[in-house]
C-alpha cells in the first residue's frame, strides 16, 4: 500500500462502514519513492482502484463492498474512460457514484477515487455487505 500523501488516515472503519480517503494512481518504486503512474487517466486510474482495494483490504473490505464512491477529474472529456473502466472493474450491481471536475489534484494526478464500504450484512442483490 503506497503512504498517504498528507496527515491524514487512507482508511477508518465506523462500525460495519469503512471509509476511505481519495485514492490517486500513485505507486513505490523499487528505492521506495512514489511516483505517478504513467500512461494518463487509464492508467492512473486502474492504479488508484488498485490502491482503493489495498486501502480496504487492511480494514477487512473489497471492492465488492463499496456501496458509494466519488471520482475527481481534471478533465471531464475523460468521463468515457472513467466509464469503460468502471464496467470492467465492478460488475453486476455497481456501487452509487459521483464524478466531479476538479481545476487540480495532489500529485498532479488525473484521478482520484474515494469510497465508502459496508461489511455488514447482505444487499438487497443478495452480495455481502
Amino acid at each position: 500500500m503506497s503512504p498517504a500523501a498528507g496527515p491524514y488516515s487512507p482508511a477508518l472503519r465506523v462500525g460495519e462502514w469503512v471509509v476511505t480517503s481519495g485514492q490517486v494512481g500513485i505507486r513505490t518504486k523499487a528505492d521506495g519513492a512514489v511516483e505517478l503512474v504513467p500512461g494518463g487517466t487509464e492508467a492512473e486510474l486502474r492504479q488508484a482502484l488498485t490502491n482503493l482495494a489495498d486501502v480496504l483490504a487492511s480494514q477487512g473490505a473489497t471492492l465488492a463492498d463499496v456501496r458509494k464512491a466519488t471520482v475527481f477529474l481534471t478533465d471531464m472529456g475523460d468521463f468515457g474512460i472513467l466509464n469503460d473502466v468502471w464496467v470492467e472493474i465492478f460488475s453486476g450491481t455497481r456501487p452509487a457514484r459521483s464524478a466531479i471536475g476538479v481545476a487540480a489534484l495532489p500529485l498532479g494526478a488525473r484521478v482520484e477515487v474515494e469510497a465508502w464500504a459496508h461489511t455488514g450484512g447482505p444487499s438487497p442483490d443478495g452480495r455481502r455487505g
